[in-house]
C-alpha cells in the first residue's frame, strides 16, 4: 500500500485500491515462511510512538499519527497472510494518567481513523470487534465504533480486534462480577465455574488466544494486557519504535515464532 505524505491535521492518506489477493504460498516461501507455521492470532503491543517523536524533536502526538501507517501495514500483511485474528492494543487503562491534551488527541485520532478506514476495512472483507470498557470512550468514538461494527457485519476475513480503554486485570473483574451474578440467580452453579466458564466472560469470548504476542520499543513487560489469554503465547520484543515497525519487522517476528517449541507446559517430542 502506498501512503501520501502526513499532514499536521490528518492521518497519512492511503491510496485506495482494489482489495488485494491473500499471499500465494510461493510468496509466503520467499518471504522465509510457512503457511502451516503461522500464528493464528498475533496481538500486537504498539509501544514507542511518543519517544519516536521527541528523538526527532516532534511533538508526541505526531508520533501517534505516524504510527497509523504501521497499523496499516500489519493489517493488511496479516489479512494477506490469512491470519485468523490480529489484536492491536490502541488505549490501555492506564493512559487515563497521560495529559489531558494528549488524551483527547488518541480519542480523536481513534474517532478519525475509524471513519477513514472503514471503507478500508470493506475493502479487505475484514471482521471487526473491540475490547474493552467502551463506556468512557465518549459519545463519538462509541458511535464510529458502531458504525464500522455494521460495516463489517457480514465479513468473513480476519478479525481485527482493537482494544480500548482496556485493561486485562479489569476485563477479568467485569467477567468475575458477570458469573457471581448468575450464581448469586441460581442460573449458574458455583461448583460449575472452571476455565471454560470465565474464558465464556472475558471480552475475547469466543477468539482464539494470542500465539504471539510483539511489542515494540524495547520494553520488556506485558503492561496489563490479554494476561488470562497470553499463558501461553510466545513473545517477541524490538527495539523498534512502532512507527519503525513494518513488514520487514513483522516477518522476521514470523520467522522466529515458526523455530519456536511451543510445548504447553509439556515436553517436547
Amino acid at each position: 500500500m502506498v501512503f501520501s505524505a502526513v499532514s499536521n491535521n490528518s492521518l497519512p492518506t492511503p491510496v485506495r485500491r482494489s482489495a488485494d489477493d491473500p499471499y500465494t504460498l510461493a510468496q509466503i516461501a520467499e518471504f522465509g515462511l510457512q503457511a502451516d507455521q503461522l500464528p493464528r492470532h498475533v496481538a500486537i503491543i504498539m509501544d514507542g510512538n511518543g519517544r519516536w517523536a521527541q528523538a526527532r524533536e516532534l511533538p508526541r502526538i505526531e508520533g501517534h499519527r505516524r504510527g497509523v501507517s504501521s497499523v496499516r501495514t500489519v493489517i493488511e500483511n496479516c489479512s494477506r497472510l490469512n491470519l485468523q485474528q490480529l489484536t492491536l492494543y490502541c488505549f490501555s487503562s492506564e493512559n487515563w494518567k497521560r495529559p489531558l491534551l494528549e488524551q483527547k488527541f488518541l480519542m480523536q485520532l481513534l474517532e478519525q481513523y475509524l471513519i477513514e478506514e472503514r471503507a478500508e476495512i470493506e475493502r479487505q472483507n475484514l471482521q471487526f470487534a473491540v475490547i474493552g470498557r467502551r463506556e468512557a470512550l465518549g459519545e463519538s468514538v462509541n458511535r464510529e465504533i458502531d458504525r464500522t461494527y455494521q460495516t463489517a457485519r457480514d465479513n468473513t476475513g480476519m478479525r481485527l480486534c482493537l482494544a480500548i480503554n482496556y485493561g486485562s486485570r479489569s476485563e477479568i473483574v467485569d467477567a468475575v462480577q458477570k458469573i457471581a451474578k448468575k450464581v448469586a440467580t441460581a442460573e449458574l452453579d458455583a461448583g460449575q465455574i472452571d476455565e471454560a466458564t470465565i474464558e465464556a466472560h472475558l471480552d475475547t469470548a469466543g477468539m482464539p488466544d494470542p500465539d504471539l504476542v510483539i511489542r515494540t520499543a524495547g520494553e520488556m513487560r506485558i503492561s496489563n494486557y490479554l494476561l488470562w489469554q497470553i499463558s501461553y503465547a510466545e513473545l517477541w520484543v524490538t527495539e523498534k519504535c512502532w512507527p519503525e515497525f513494518g513488514q520487514v519487522e513483522l516477518f522476521a517476528a514470523l520467522r522466529d515464532f515458526a523455530q519456536r517449541q511451543r510445548r504447553f507446559g509439556g515436553l517436547s517430542n
